[in-house]
């Protein structure tokens, strides 16, 4: 007997709520692990041991025997060794974003010994994180990111202080937030975040390692540090939205910020360590394929800069008080923007569209995505011409409407749909369409989310 509609919803529920359930299960469990274990090493030893300042006495810096086992190997390295170990346990590091570039800066921050490793993420955890954002399992879908990565950060090492952050960072609480910290590691993918921890770590006097990640390409950089230059040094002005594109647009290769978040890892601890050369005043380009990593040298502080220049008057209200958003023309959400271009009679939505299919109403559909995109999925029998190619290609739109015109019979002629991705592009193209004389054009809203949304649960998405 097959199941029906309700029972099919019912498992799913029962499913999600097990899940939920888990995870839930699975984070105390790391807590009371790490809160044991602390108990542990604090207990005395009820005199089957040495009394502890005999121990500490033969230790060097105050590390703790079970600190000595544990970074043994940082230790046996002559270039880092005791000291260095012990001003790690003394630092604290702030990871914003614990996306693809602060999963693994997190996990090896809090396997180093980081003394208070803090996670500032408003996100929840998905199933298309799963292949670049390591730090988060299966268990953990529909969870905040913070609840995961803490969770992932305590079971490496319970010894260390985690700090969770559970919300979007703004200009205010940027201030109160980054102030508790020595290190910052920016791990965002948008404009206006870049710009705003930038500032607020130079209105603190804040070091800020900052990697990118996009496609097969990354880069690494610290600014802010010992006089070196800032991020509105090299980028005065914000680039174009056009040119500010994200992974869930662009797509990444999970492993590139696999590799740019394990190089912030590590210019974070030689920075909190102080060992080594950090990249300041240099930055380090990523290019995957070829397998090839180049160090360039980048323009040093300006004098002209209005945050750190000499005649900046940026302070701590002029941060508070300064629209990141409108600067960059770019929204520091992580959602989508979803654009309003067309008039409402000139836009259906998915359902509406979906009842015109099942009327047999003469039609052409055409999907305005990129062809790798429409290579992945989908409706069946659109006709795909990529948006940039859209102009040079009207004639097979004319004579996809006049075929399906012809094939159906009609007299009045074939109706003509736009579709893309999130119901931006085809909205474009609408407008493209119109100037160039097909005024019935009209796009569907929301494009192929809608339709997976609203008409087929079934609809991969991507």
């Amino acid at each position: 007997m097959q199941p029906n509609g309700d029972d099919v919803a019912r498992i799913r529920r029962e499913i999600e709520a097990l899940k939920d359930t888990k995870a839930s299960i699975e984070h105390k469990i790391a807590v009371l692990e790490a809160q044991l274990q602390q108990h542990q090493s604090d207990d005395v030893c009820n005199g089957s041991c040495p009394p502890i300042s005999a121990v500490d006495a033969n230790l060097a810096n105050g590390l703790s025997a079970d600190s000595v086992y544990r970074y043994s190997r940082h230790l046996l390295l002559p270039s880092f060794g005791v000291e260095a170990q012990s001003n790690l346990l003394k630092s604290s590091i702030l990871v914003v974003g614990a996306g693809g570039l602060g999963s693994p800066a997190l996990l090896y921050l809090a396997a180093c010994g980081v003394g208070r490793l803090g996670i500032v993420d408003h996100d929840m955890v998905e199933l298309n994180n799963m292949h670049r954002q390591v730090i988060h399992t299966e268990a953990y879908i529909g969870q905040p990111k913070v609840k995961s990565a803490a969770a992932a950060c305590c079971a490496i090492n319970s010894t260390i202080q985690i700090v969770e952050h559970k919300e979007a960072l703004r200009t205010s609480n940027a201030l109160e937030i980054l102030s508790q910290y020595d290190i910052i590691i920016d791990a965002t993918d948008n404009a206006p975040s870049r710009y705003m921890i930038s500032d607020c770590c130079v209105v603190l006097g804040k070091p800020l390692v900052s990697g990118a990640a996009l496609g097969l390409e990354g880069q690494l950089t610290v600014y802010n540090y010992k006089g070196g230059p800032c991020y509105r040094c090299l980028f005065p002005t914000p680039p174009p939205t056009t040119a500010c594109q994200r992974c869930s647009d662009s797509g990444v290769l999970g492993v590139v910020p696999g590799i740019i978040g394990c190089l912030q890892a590590l210019e974070a601890i030689k920075i909190a360590s102080a060992v080594g050369e950090p990249l300041s005043g240099r930055m380090l380009l990523f290019d995957a394929l070829s397998a090839r990593i180049r160090i360039v040298k980048i323009r040093g502080r300006s004098l002209q800069c209005e945050v750190c220049g000499e005649n900046t008057t940026f302070n701590q209200q002029y941060f508070k008080d300064f629209d990141y958003e409108k600067f960059t023309q770019s929204p520091l959400s992580t959602s989508p923007p979803k654009l309003n271009l067309l008039a409402a009679d000139s836009r259906i939505t998915s359902k509406e569209y979906k009842e015109r299919i099942a009327n047999g109403e003469a039609h052409v559909l055409v999907d305005v995505r990129p062809e790798h995109h429409y290579r992945i999925v989908s409706i069946p029998n659109s006709l795909n011409i990529p948006l940039a190619s859209l102009e040079a290609r009207l004639p097979e739109v004319s004579s996809a409407l006049k075929e399906e015109q012809e094939h159906n019979g009609t007299v009045s002629g074939a109706n003509l749909y736009v579709i893309c991705r999130r119901g931006n592009d085809s909205q474009r193209a609408v407008q493209c369409l119109h100037k160039m004389g097909f005024d019935l054009a009209k796009d569907i809203v929301g494009g192929l989310e809608s339709w997976a949304h609203d008409v087929d649960p079934n609809f991969p998405m991507y």
